[in-house]
């Protein structure tokens, strides 16, 4: 298949595999070994059921979650609760992720210029910019698909490699094994466990994907065709996860090496491309980060658009402030000297807690008459229910995690 071919799902598998799944897997692999490998397990599980259900609304009202969301809230208290709850969510939620997008460029872009010091110098205070202002152009010309194919294919590029040095790297298959069967908590995983919900789970690619579909399908025959494309390639998207988590568990954690630098992850890549494996991670980075950087302001502005009846055009005023906004606050977040590490981290962290307001609205909706005979089944109102427990849980024992750390 042409990768013009590829539908929804595979673009949302390609998005969600940036700077933070390949940085917060590597830091559950060297931090907790196999351990946490159940969680990406049960993080792609949670991801093909909310995205099967956000496709089928697209499909089905050949609108998007924003769209849906404006034209079933009739109640003016409602609509104000409801739409301050979305609106903060994605500002705030997609604000810190596009810091953690540029951040991941910007460690692939340092670590690949490390050899010429000058030139590294001088641009890096300023890479969050430049890395802002190339997305800022992409959006504003509204003729990103050839790029963001090229991205794509280097995004892949970098995961295929990861999965042959997995294998390379002959891991202790009891020990994945029994991971992936026996779900344990070690010490102090709990936000780990969040941050690996909250990369594969990303709100935002919620309403980028039924904005999508809705673009590309419709019918019974529609509704088919999105399902088998998320079915495949959100768990490719899952594996490839995988594959990170336990490459960095096999390279790292026996040896206690601890993560700072794109470098350091690059040092699981030495089996299998040698002294390369530095220059290859970084461009997996800045692939990853531009990519994700030009998709995170562009579904804000869908959402928000959708929500507030305002006209879906790229060119239009009310769009192009909306993703200038959320870019611009990625871009100081990412440029005020935080380390890129921790700001993924928190992006991550970020979108788990903020995961059970886009869980519910979906829910909801995947149970309105609009959706005629298509909608939720008693199977997919468990699964959703439990998914909403699960999200509930995880957001409270994390608020609870960083209130604990504030006043003890």
């Amino acid at each position: 298949m042409k990768l013009s071919q590829f539908g929804p799902g595979a673009l949302v598998a390609a998005a969600f595999i940036g700077p933070g799944t390949v940085v917060t897997a590597s830091l559950a692999g060297a931090g907790f070994g196999y351990a946490l490998l159940w969680a990406l397990v049960l993080s792609t599980l949670i991801c093909v059921i909310l995205q099967e259900m956000a496709s089928r609304i697209g499909v089905v009202t050949g609108h998007g979650l924003g769209e849906n969301i404006r034209q079933q809230i009739t109640a003016p208290w409602l609509r104000i609760l409801f739409f301050t709850l979305i609106i903060a969510a994605i500002i705030v939620g997609n604000s810190v992720y596009q810091g953690g997008n540029l951040s991941g460029a910007t460690l692939g872009a340092q670590e690949a210029l490390g050899h010429v010091p000058w030139l590294s110098n001088w641009f890096e205070q300023g890479w969050p910019v430049i890395f802002g202002v190339l997305a800022a152009t992409i959006l504003w010309q509204g003729k990103a698909k050839f790029i963001e194919y090229a991205l794509i294919s280097l995004v892949l590029l970098m995961s295929l490699a990861f999965i042959g040095t997995f294998l390379l790297t002959q891991p202790n298959w009891l020990g994945v094994t029994d991971s992936l069967l026996r779900w344990r908590w070690p010490s102090d995983s709990i936000l780990t466990v969040i941050a690996l919900v909250g990369t594969t789970v990303v709100p935002y690619n919620l309403f980028l994907h039924s904005a999508s579909v809705a673009n590309k399908w419709s019918g019974d025959d529609g509704v088919k065709a999105a399902r088998i494309d998320t079915f495949i390639s959100i768990p490719l998207g899952g594996l490839i996860s995988m594959a990170i988590l336990a490459t960095a568990a096999s390279a790292f954690f026996a040896q206690g090496i601890a993560i700072d630098s794109a470098g350091d992850l690059a040092i699981s890549l030495a089996p299998l491309f040698g002294d390369w494996a530095k220059y290859l991670m970084a461009l997996g980075l800045c692939a990853a980060g531009i990519s994700s950087a030009t998709t995170a302001p562009l579904a804000s502005a869908y959402a928000l658009c959708g929500i507030m009846g305002w006209r879906q055009s790229l060119t239009g005023r009310a769009f192009r402030t909306i993703w200038a906004v959320i870019l611009l606050l990625g871009v100081v977040i990412s440029s005020l000297g935080i380390s890129p590490i921790k700001v993924i981290w928190f992006a991550q962290i970020a979108n788990g807690v903020l995961l059970p307001v886009i869980v519910g609205f979906i829910w909801w909706l995947c149970n309105q008459s609009t959706m005629g005979k298509m909608k939720n089944s008693i199977l997919g109102n468990t699964f959703a229910a439990l998914i909403m427990l699960i999200s509930i849980v995880l957001s409270w024992k994390s608020l609870h995690h960083v209130w604990l750390s504030v006043t003890g």
